[in-house]
Order: structure tokens, then sequence, then C-alpha cells
């Protein structure tokens, strides 16, 4: 049996409302970005095939690449999002590679490794999903469960299919009280794995009235009909939205070394 081919994209701006160059960010030593790419890089399974690559159109952050150029691939054209930029990137570059797998690694995740990356692909490659992603199980209705920057996922612990994405609190509980051991809710870590078919299909859909209101862009996969599956992961993944962000990231770091 052939290997199956994953392609791994990571696109990167350097313009930020709220963390301008956000990417050459140093992180222990290291751009945000690098280390992104160096955790992609390390993706490895005897059974599958995959290459990594930053997808920029920052002459800034092409540049930072001179040792590495060949992983990195520029899209100029003003889009308005990450997804849109590496479907350009693929149509370009790769449609005639006939990849079986690609995988949407936000710029802002350095704490993602290779491995979690491995996992979803497998998962993804055995399913019949459109798309799939990675979410993290917390236990009680607490702390995060309320916070609108955490997006919470309503999914099928058998089927592993996702039903819903909010910033809401869900699900709900009807039955108030003291929380139990049995409660528990899903967090969203924002990585996807499109088959090719799928990417195209959403970066040529409009923005859809669900997506719009929650300003979540996976809603318009499931409006426009995609099945997205989720597999659960216990990696400690941090987002640098903010430049304070950093300091947390580090910290995981070092306590990983």
């Amino acid at each position: 049996m052939s290997k199956k081919s994953v392609l791994i994209l990571i696109p990167a701006r350097f313009a930020s409302t709220r963390f301008p160059g956000k990417p050459l960010a140093l992180i222990d030593g290291k751009t945000m970005i690098s280390r992104v790419l160096e955790n992609c890089l390390n993706a490895f399974d005897p059974e599958i095939h995959f290459e990594s690559y930053v997808v920029t159109d920052s002459s800034e952050i092409e540049r930072s690449f001179s040792s590495t150029p060949i992983n990195v691939i520029r899209i100029d054209d003003d889009v308005i999002s990450g997804t849109l930029r590496i479907e350009l990137a693929y149509k370009r570059f790769f449609a005639d590679r006939e990849f079986d797998l690609v995988i949407n690694v936000q710029g802002d995740e350095p704490l993602l490794e290779g491995r979690e990356l491995v996992s979803l692909a497998k998962f993804h490659l055995e399913s019949h999903f459109s798309i799939a992603t990675l979410v993290k199980k917390y236990a009680g209705f607490t702390d995060g469960f309320f916070d609108s920057n955490k997006v919470k996922v309503a999914l099928s612990e058998v089927t592993r299919q996702a039903f819903y994405f909010s910033r809401a609190s869900i699900p709900f509980k009807r039955d108030k009280g003291i929380s139990i051991e049995s409660d528990y809710w899903f967090h969203h870590i924002g990585v996807y794995s499109y088959r090719p078919e799928a990417l195209e299909k959403f970066a040529h859909s409009p923005v859809s009235h669900l997506e719009d209101l929650e300003k979540l862009e996976q809603l318009r996969a499931l409006e426009i009909g995609l099945t997205i599956g989720a597999i659960e992961t216990n990696c400690h993944v941090i987002g640098v939205d903010h430049p304070e962000d950093i300091k947390k990231v580090e910290e995981v770091i070092r306590g990983r070394k």
C-alpha cells in the first residue's frame, strides 16, 4: 500500500491589530513562526509522508527563514483569513501533487507538537469526515467555560462528529446545582485537517449567517454541509494573541526542557 501524503500549511501575516509583528516575536530565543514550523517538521509516521510550509505575504517573515527558504511560500493576495491564504497556496503550488489531506496550523500556536498533527492526520485518514480538528476535554463548568474567547464544541463521543461550535457556554446544564465529576465540556483547538475538495468548497463559499454571528469560520463548513470530526488531545497549548502571552508560552517550553 502506497504512503498517504499530508501537506501542512502555516498562514503567517506580519500585520496584526492586537500584536503587530507577532510571527517574529521571540520566544525563548526563537521566533514564534520558526517554532511553529519546527514543530510541524517534526511530524513523522512511517506510513504517511508529511511536508510543511509557512504561507506568508510578508517580506520580513520571508527573510527570517534565510536558512530554510524552501519551506516558505509567498501569497500576496489580499484575503480575509488564513484559510483562504492556504487554499490559494495549495491551488497554485500543490494541486497537481494529489495530497490526501491539507492541514491548516495557526502561526500563533507554538506549543502544538508534531505528534499531535500525526494523530490528527491518522484519525482523519481513517474516517469519512470532510474536515477534522482537535478538542480538549475539561472537567467542571467553571473558568474557561464562560470565557467567550474559548470556543466550545458540541460533539458525539460515539461517532466523534462535531455538531456545533460556539463562544457561548455549551452544553447548557438544565438541572442546576453543585458541579459533579461527570460535568465536562470540550474546548476547540483551532487546527484543521481538510480533504482538498472540502478546502476548495469552503474557500469558494460565502460567509454564512452563523459564522458572521459568532465570528467562527468553522460554522460556515457546517452550514454548507461539510462534516467535521473531532479527536481528543491532552496537549497543553497556549495561543499567542497578546504580547503578555509570550511569557506563558516560555514557562511551558522551559518546563518541557
